[in-house]
């Protein structure tokens, strides 16, 4: 008998996440490490399980994602992403729930690509009279 798995694909800034959901008890699997291990902020995880919250299925659904790229606030931003998006191929009668909240939404905003003559994007060399 085949497991049912749920896919979902979440990005921001940098951040790729491959989300899979599987029936389960609610365990969060990020890199093949718990989520506790994987994230030393709260703030963090408690962005991470928000949709899960949000749609009463934070222990009906184990998560193993596998994240890569940019930072650990992108990281967690991509896996909120891409649980949404799962959560949604397992029961579209959740898109209202999480389109309200702003879940299915993908984060446009990126780094600002770097001028010439500046020394970032938008960071003047220092300006002296003399």
């Amino acid at each position: 008998m085949a497991k049912v798995q749920y896919f979902g694909t979440g990005r921001r800034k940098k951040s790729v996440a491959r989300v899979r959901l599987v029936p389960g008890s609610g365990n969060i699997t990020v890199n093949k490490k718990d989520i506790d291990e994987y994230f030393n902020f709260d703030t963090l995880k408690v962005l991470v399980r928000e949709p899960l919250e949000i749609t009463d299925t934070l222990d009906k659904y184990d998560v193993i994602v596998n994240v890569n790229g940019g930072g650990f606030t992108g990281q967690a931003g991509a896996i909120r992403h891409g649980i949404s998006r799962a959560l949604l191929e397992a029961d579209s009668e959740l898109r209202p729930v999480l389109k309200k909240a702003g879940y299915l939404t993908r984060d446009p905003r990126m780094k600002e690509r770097k001028k010439y003559g500046l020394k970032k994007a938008r960071r003047a060399p220092q300006f002296s009279k003399r």
